[in-house]
């Protein structure tokens, strides 16, 4: 189960003007399962995207890119689950563009005008007369209020289904942003295996859109981490529908920063959603790093921590075996790092400093702390004035069942 995560409910979900969702059981690698999504935008929509940094990149997250570099109108998403159509060279290229031929002639826009996305198990085929077949349905079920449907349909480990809203009034404007993400493992910071979709009815201009889907990235979905493993597959897409009649085409705009935070925020409770339901997580953890000399050095802190499986493991165990903690931040890459001005808590509790274990620290402090559903970790590196975080969980046995099976 996820760790103090549920699903909102469909109408805690706010429709966003100029965006339909359709969803359909394709049966795509299994029966009885909604796999295939389809979006439909409106005209008028910008669109911008980022996408995972594995040189082995999925196909349909080449075409992606492609379409997205192409500077045509994007009218269209579709997604699968399944079948990630990573690691299948030309045929699977042309799987991708067969998909996006296939929902270009049901909606009547350019093949160049749809984004291709797909997730699942990788180095199989994706079945796109499967796709064709289930597209027709997919376009009958188009509707704005069906993110929560779309939410389930998108998932594949995930134990629940990831969505998130926020409404606000800018300049007497009503302001919809809504988002769905899926993941659960295969997930380390530069995009893992993980979707994202974020939507808002605002006008955003696209080169605001563009420095903003990297902004919002970068405080959300790269700053997790499951299992150290980057995927192929892994896609963050924001779109702008304008619908609202609130637009912004310059950071100086008035209300621009009241809904670059509300878009950011959305995007790190999907984030932190697929941390939550990490693949036999029984733990949240924060990892919080201050006092670097550079965001780039904190963040690598950050993450040997959150990758350690030595540190992930006793957390399970609620064993605060804290050494390995100190090991994660010395092979961290820190050259010139001084050990003896680090500090280290769990939460409000000092464990280590001047090089080793703090004067007044108690195992049994320790302890308790590691006992809790959601811990933070903090790292002061008394270097200067910069911080990072990184969200993670813990490992269990679950975690090795869930991934033994995955093809079962």
């Amino acid at each position: 189960m996820p760790v103090n995560y549920t699903t909102p409910a469909a109408d805690q979900l706010f429709p966003v003007a100029g965006v339909r969702l359709g969803v359909a059981e394709a049966e795509i690698r299994k029966k009885n399962r909604r796999d295939l999504t389809l979006v439909a935008l409106d005209p008028g929509c910008t669109v911008a995207g980022v996408f995972t940094q594995n040189r082995f990149c999925a196909a349909p997250v080449q075409l992606c890119r492609s379409h997205l570099a192409g500077g045509k109108e994007i009218r269209a998403l579709v997604i699968n689950t399944g079948i990630a159509n990573a690691g299948t060279g030309e045929p699977g290229r042309q799987a991708a563009q067969a998909t996006c031929d296939a929902v270009g002639g049901l909606l009547g826009v350019a093949a160049e005008q749809v984004l291709p996305f797909s997730t699942g198990v990788i180095l199989e085929s994706l079945p796109v007369e499967r796709i064709r077949a289930g597209l027709p349905a997919a376009g009958g079920d188009l509707k704005a209020d069906n993110w929560y449907a779309a939410a389930h349909a998108i998932m594949t480990t995930d134990t629940v289904a990831k969505a998130a809203s926020r409404r606000l009034v800018i300049n007497g404007r009503t302001i919809n942003i809504t988002g769905v993400s899926k993941g659960a493992g295969m997930i380390k910071p530069n995009m893992a295996t993980m979707l994202g979709f974020l939507a808002t009815d605002a006008g955003i201009a696209q080169p605001l859109l563009d420095r903003l889907v990297k902004e919002a990235a970068d405080a959300s979905f790269n700053c997790i981490t499951v299992d150290g493993d980057t995927s192929t597959n892994d896609s963050f897409v924001m779109i702008a529908s304008g619908q609202s009649g609130a637009s912004f085409a310059a950071e100086s705009d008035a209300g621009w920063d009241e809904v670059r935070a509300a878009i950011v925020s959305v995007a790190v409770e999907l984030a932190q959603a697929i941390v939550r339901d990490g693949e036999g997580a029984t733990k949240f953890i924060t990892v919080a790093v201050d006092g670097g000399l550079n965001v780039d050095e904190c963040r690598q802190v950050g993450y040997a921590i959150g990758h350690s499986p030595l540190v992930k493991t006793a957390f399970f165990a609620s064993d605060p075996n804290l050494g390995r903690i100190l090991a994660a931040i010395g092979y961290a890459g820190i050259a010139d790092l001084d050990v003896d001005g680090v500090r280290v808590w769990l939460d409000e509790v000092l464990v280590a400093e001047q090089g080793g274990r703090a004067a007044a620290y108690r195992e049994e402090d320790g302890a308790r702390v590691m006992a809790q559903a959601e811990i933070t970790v903090r790292v002061d590196l008394g270097r200067g004035q910069a911080a990072a975080r990184v969200y993670t969980c813990d490992f269990s046995y679950d975690y090795v069942k869930i991934n033994a099976d995955y093809r079962s």
